[in-house]
């Protein structure tokens, strides 16, 4: 049975919508990562516009290099996440491609996890409710990944490279947003934090920041933040660092992700029947966390070059360049 599946075949003809299948993976020991996402996005009365985004990730380099593609090719055929043109994303496999004049990229992945999905929203009817109005799910938690990936003329053998599987859906982008995702790190290397903490504009209110998350630290899952923490959520964030702290359940997270500007990029996110924001990530930052537990020492876990950090804005002075593609 497939771990999730495309809801933009049935969203009505009059709504607006947009989808993502994203993964993350980055390299055991050198400072490479990927990060590729097909994406749908419609406007209300349109047929819906499918997206290949790419992105190769070297500490060593200048920067990062990415492609885009769009077309109106897409579909969700039976077992399959989503296919764009001739590219597919489904269940343990993505195979594809993004050729423009900036960036010639293809990709031949298959992935896997003994883990169950994760459901970032804390209550099942949130996923129906119309707010929030994004949706979150990590299909493949705690993922490895092997096959190849091209990038121009370079060649990069994917052998168990850590990362993740993520979906997500909805009406409308947060209004601000922050996503967090380390696995691999020092002495717990199948421990892993996904997150994401966002403020949600309602009418001319906007909320503090709400976190959804989950740490797997020696076997355990531990459900972080949620509406009801929001007060204890704290977030302090710049252009190339985030500094957090996630109460949970059980544990509190508190920590720092951050990296070099250069290895940042910068893309156009629209949403569906609305303004843009500009989006940046780094997927191959360094992150370290402090696990606090009511009596019990505090844990630290450290991760280098393997963490994703990603900050959507409204504002475009964060200095980040953005890649030359449009969105929506």
């Amino acid at each position: 049975m497939a771990r999730t599946k495309a809801r933009f075949p049935d969203v009505a003809a009059a709504k607006g919508h947009y989808e993502s299948f994203y993964l993350k993976a980055c390299h055991p020991s050198e400072p490479l990562g990927i990060w590729i996402r097909y994406t749908v996005h419609k406007h209300s009365g349109h047929e819906p516009q499918g997206s290949l985004w790419f992105t190769f990730f070297d500490g060593n380099a200048d920067g990062p290099r990415a492609s885009k593609v769009t077309t109106a090719d897409v579909t969700a055929p039976d077992d399959t996440y989503i296919r764009i043109a001739g590219s597919v994303f489904e269940d343990g496999r993505a195979v594809g491609s993004a050729q423009t004049e900036h960036l010639d990229a293809s990709w031949e992945l298959s992935f896997g996890s003994e883990q169950e999905p994760l459901f970032h929203l804390p209550r099942q009817w949130m996923y129906r409710a119309p707010v929030p109005k994004t949706k979150l799910l990590t299909p493949y938690p705690g993922a490895r990944f092997d096959g190849s990936v091209r990038v121009g003329e370079r060649e990069v053998q994917i052998a168990g490279w850590r990362g993740m599987v993520g979906h997500n859906w909805g009406t409308q982008h947060a209004e601000r947003w922050i996503w967090l995702h380390g696995t691999g790190f020092e002495g717990a290397e199948d421990a892993w934090l996904d997150a994401a903490i966002g403020r949600i504009k309602l009418g001319l209110v906007t909320t503090p920041w709400i976190a959804n998350g989950t740490l797997y630290l020696d076997g355990d899952r531990h459900r972080l933040g949620g509406p009801e923490r929001a007060r204890g959520t704290k977030v302090t964030e710049t252009s190339e660092r985030c500094d957090f702290l996630l109460p949970g359940d059980e544990v509190t997270v508190s920590g720092r992700v951050e990296s070099d500007r250069k290895n940042f990029v910068g893309w156009v996110y629209a949403d569906p029947d609305g303004p843009e924001h500009n989006t940046i990530n780094c997927s191959i930052a360094d992150m370290t966390l402090t696990v606090s537990a009511d009596g019990r020492p505090d844990r630290e876990l450290r991760l280098r070059g393997g963490a994703a950090y990603e900050l959507g804005m409204r504002e475009k002075d964060h200095g980040i360049a953005l890649q030359p593609f449009p969105d929506g």
